[in-house]
């Protein structure tokens, strides 16, 4: 039972690594997208969101194998895994923003999502994520012993929490970010909803922005339970393990995974500039032929 979940979850996670690996490469070699908001901030998304594949496809193979590490190594492992964590939803929020910003502010969108603006926002959501690690970090030193940082333990993130208090106040702060990002996502949307029923945008790239944000907000939500399952996956645990492993290894699927894979599928593959780039580049490697001898497309 633990192999073939093992094995469904390598199936599951390494095509959507590869997938991410194939878009950052065709992101960094097209010229256009490198200075274009959207594209910046989603290959953001990409860059976090397959550094938190590979740390948690990690941390699931050595908890099928029942392998401890050292609490030196999990901590700092855990940090990276919760910064990019959160780095997501604050960059499919600041994504809905410049959506909102392009068709109900064109004349002002160049002037305002700029490349070096749009470098700075990634900064500031990289400084923001680190935050709350760093904090659990400062409250775990303040509250336990020595000790327990020379004890082996799987390197999930409720060794930074050890106190039930403090895990409390991590769902109520993640609950919190949620509803702030979710209420930001739905003025987004609303507005260009609204801006749809004027003369003034473009009928087209409006409808193409409202699904592109309700795609987002299906994202967000399934991120955010990520933060409920482990609570569920406790108590399941004490009933029966065989059901536990098969509810962990399919919240893994679907808030992990499959979370994570709305963000190509919305700008891999709708995205017809993305699309016809990406498709340029696969050919070039199937066919062995060097994209440089052929020429950048345009």
């Amino acid at each position: 039972m633990q192999d073939l979940s093992l094995a469904i979850t390598q199936i599951f996670v390494w095509p959507f690594v590869y997938i991410n690996v194939l878009m950052l490469f065709t992101f960094y070699r097209k010229q256009a997208f490198r200075t274009e908001t959207r594209y910046i901030l989603f290959a953001n998304t990409l860059l976090t969101d397959m550094i938190f594949l590979i740390l948690t496809d990690f941390v699931v193979i050595l908890s099928y194998g029942s392998v401890l590490m050292p609490m030196a190594f999990c901590i700092p492992f855990c940090m990276l895994m919760e910064t990019v964590s959160i780095c997501t939803p604050l960059t499919i929020t600041a994504m809905c923003v410049e959506r909102y910003v392009a068709i109900c502010m064109p004349l002002r969108h160049s002037a305002i999502s700029t490349t070096s603006r749009t470098l700075t926002a990634i900064l500031i959501i990289w400084i923001i994520s680190y935050i709350k690690p760093f904090m659990d970090l400062f409250i775990l030193v303040a509250t336990v012993s020595q000790e327990y940082f020379l004890e082996p333990a799987f390197c999930y993130y409720e060794i930074m929490t050890p106190e039930q208090w403090h895990r409390t106040v991590r769902g109520i702060m993640y609950i919190s970010n949620f509803i702030i990002i979710l209420l930001t996502e739905f003025f987004c949307y609303l507005m260009i909803m609204l801006a749809v029923r004027t003369a003034t945008v473009d009928k087209k790239s409006a409808g193409k922005g409202l699904r592109t944000i309700s795609l987002h907000m299906f994202q967000l939500i399934l991120c955010t339970l990520e933060i409920i399952y482990p609570y569920i996956e406790t108590v399941i645990i004490e009933l029966d393990i065989l059901l536990y492993l098969s509810i962990r290894t399919f919240n893994f699927i679907t808030f992990s995974v499959i979370a994570r894979a709305v963000s190509p599928l919305v700008y891999g593959i709708r995205d017809e500039t993305f699309n016809a780039a990406l498709l340029y580049y696969i050919k070039c490697k199937q066919n062995h032929i060097s994209c440089e001898t052929r020429g950048p497309i345009t």
